[in-house]
C-alpha cells in the first residue's frame, strides 16, 4: 500500500505535490482570493481539470462508454456553477479568461495548425482520394439518416443536421463542438453556450453508440470473414510508424508563432472571403502541407506545440467550456427519446455510408466502417482508442487519426459553407 501511494500520480506528478498545489488553488477559490486574469484562471482550470479528468478516466462505465475525463470535466464544472458550488467570483474569472482572454481561440489555433501539419505524409499519399470518399460517404449517410429520422420525429432539418449530425461527425470536443459552436454563434446569432448545451450531449451519446457498434462490427467480422481484413484496411499497404521526435523548446516556440500567425491570417482573409476564419485556416494549412513548402522546423514546431497544448491544457479547456459555455439546465432539457434516436441514426448512417462505399473503393467494409465511419462519429482521440479497442483493431489507428483530424476539419469547413442555406 505504501508503495502504491508513493507512486500514485496525477498530472504526472507525485500525489503529495499535486495535492499541495490543488489545496492552494481551492483555498484561493473559496476565500475569493483567486487572482484575475491568466494566473488565477489557468491555475484553477488546470487543477479542477486534472482532478475531474482523473475521476472520469478511472470510473468504469464513464471511462468505457461516455468519453471518460472529458465528459466529467465539462459536466462536473457545469454542475459546480449550476449548483452554486463554484463561487461567482471564480466563474467570472474563468469566463473572462475564456472569452475576453481568447484562450479558446488560442487552443483551437494550435490544434488546427499542429494537427494538420503533423499528419504523416506517407499515409495521405498511400490512402489518397480513395480514403476521402468513404469519409464523405460517412458524412452523407449520417446527415441523410439524421434528417430522415428527425423529420419523422418532428425535428427540423436545421436541428437534426447542424446541431446533432455535424457536431458528432466533427472530430470530438476540441476540434468539433467547440469551434463549431463559435461558427454557429457568429452565423446564426445565439451565444456559443446555447449551441454547446445541445452539442455536448450529442457527442457523449454518439461516442457511446460508436463504441457499442464497434463491438458489433467485430462480431459481424468474426461471423462473415469475407467482410473483414482483420485489422487491414487496404490490401498490400503497410504503415511504417515514424520515430518519436526529439522535443525541442525552441521548436515549440516556432509552433506558437506559426499557430497564432495562421489564426490572424485566417481572420484577415475572412474580411474578403465568405468563410469562417477557422475554415480559411484549415484550407490554407492543408494546402501548404500538400504542397510540401513548409520548412521542417515549422512543421515539427507546430506539431510539438499542438501536442504540448493538447497534453497539458485540454482538461483545463474543458473546465472553461463547462463554466463559460455549458448551460446544464439547457442540456437536461435537450435530452429526449427523439434526440437519442437521431444520434443513433447519425452513427448508423456513418457506418452504412463508409462501409458500402469503402467496399466499392477496394477497402474491407468492416474496417472502412470502423475507421471512416465510427472514428468520425466518436469523441476524437480518446474515442478512437475506445472504438478501436472495442473492435479489437488498434492497428488501424493511423486511419482513425485521419478521420478524427482531417475529417473533423472537413466537417468544420462544410458547416461554414452550408450554414447560410439553412438561415
Amino acid at each position: 500500500m505504501k508503495k502504491d501511494i508513493a507512486t500514485f500520480r496525477i498530472f504526472d506528478m507525485p500525489i503529495l505535490w499535486f495535492g499541495i498545489f490543488a489545496a492552494v488553488a481551492i483555498y484561493a477559490m473559496y476565500t475569493e482570493n483567486l487572482p484575475a486574469g491568466i494566473i488565477g484562471a489557468l491555475l484553477i482550470m488546470m487543477v479542477l481539470g486534472e482532478l475531474l479528468g482523473w475521476v472520469g478516466d478511472h470510473t468504469p462505465v464513464v471511462r468505457t462508454f461516455l468519453g471518460g475525463g472529458a465528459i466529467v470535466a465539462i459536466f462536473g464544472s457545469a454542475y459546480m456553477v449550476y449548483s452554486g458550488l463554484m463561487p461567482e467570483s471564480t466563474t467570472i474569472v474563468i469566463s473572462e479568461f475564456m472569452r475576453g482572454g481568447d484562450f479558446l481561440n488560442f487552443y483551437i489555433a494550435a490544434l488546427i495548425t499542429g494537427s494538420i501539419l503533423g499528419m504523416e505524409s506517407k499515409i495521405l499519399v498511400k490512402a489518397g482520394v480513395r480514403y476521402a470518399l468513404p469519409l464523405l460517404a460517412a458524412v452523407a449517410g449520417a446527415i441523410a439518416l439524421a434528417a430522415l429520422i428527425g423529420m419523422i420525429l418532428g425535428f427540423s432539418i436545421q436541428e437534426a443536421i447542424l446541431v446533432i449530425a455535424m457536431p458528432i461527425m466533427g472530430g470530438g470536443m476540441g476540434a468539433g463542438a467547440v469551434p463549431m459552436s463559435q461558427v454557429y454563434s457568429e452565423m446564426l446569432g445565439n451565444e456559443p453556450g446555447y449551441y454547446l448545451s445541445i452539442l455536448v450531449p450529442a457527442l457523449a451519446l454518439g461516442n457511446v453508440f460508436a463504441i457499442v457498434l464497434a463491438s458489433i462490427l467485430n462480431m459481424v467480422g468474426n461471423k462473415y470473414p469475407n467482410l473483414t481484413g482483420n485489422g487491414q484496411l487496404i490490401r498490400n499497404f503497410h504503415y511504417e510508424k515514424k520515430e518519436a521526435p526529439a522535443y525541442s523548446l525552441s521548436k515549440m516556440g516556432i509552433g506558437v508563432l506559426a499557430a497564432v500567425s495562421f489564426y490572424v491570417i485566417g481572420n484577415l482573409l475572412g474580411d474578403f472571403i465568405p468563410l469562417h476564419p477557422y475554415a480559411i485556416m484549415i484550407i490554407l494549412v492543408a494546402a501548404l502541407k500538400v504542397a510540401n513548402v513548409m520548412p521542417e522546423s515549422i512543421v515539427e514546431g507546430a506539431s510539438q506545440w499542438y501536442e504540448f497544448v493538447a497534453r497539458n491544457w485540454t482538461n483545463a479547456l474543458l473546465i472553461g467550456i463547462g463554466v463559460a459555455y455549458t448551460d446544464l439546465e439547457a442540456v437536461l432539457n435537450a435530452l429526449s427519446i427523439a434526440y437519442v434516436l437521431i444520434v443513433l441514426g447519425v452513427v448508423l448512417g456513418a457506418v452504412i455510408g463508409a462501409g458500402v462505399l469503402g467496399k466499392f473503393m477496394g477497402f474491407y467494409p468492416i474496417e472502412a466502417a470502423i475507421t471512416a465511419g465510427l472514428c468520425m462519429a466518436n469523441m476524437g482521440g480518446t474515442g478512437d482508442v475506445a472504438v478501436l479497442s472495442a473492435a479489437r483493431r488498434m492497428e488501424l489507428m493511423p486511419f482513425a487519426q485521419i478521420s478524427s483530424r482531417l475529417g473533423g476539419a472537413l466537417i468544420l469547413l462544410l458547416a461554414s459553407i452550408f450554414i447560410p442555406f439553412f438561415i
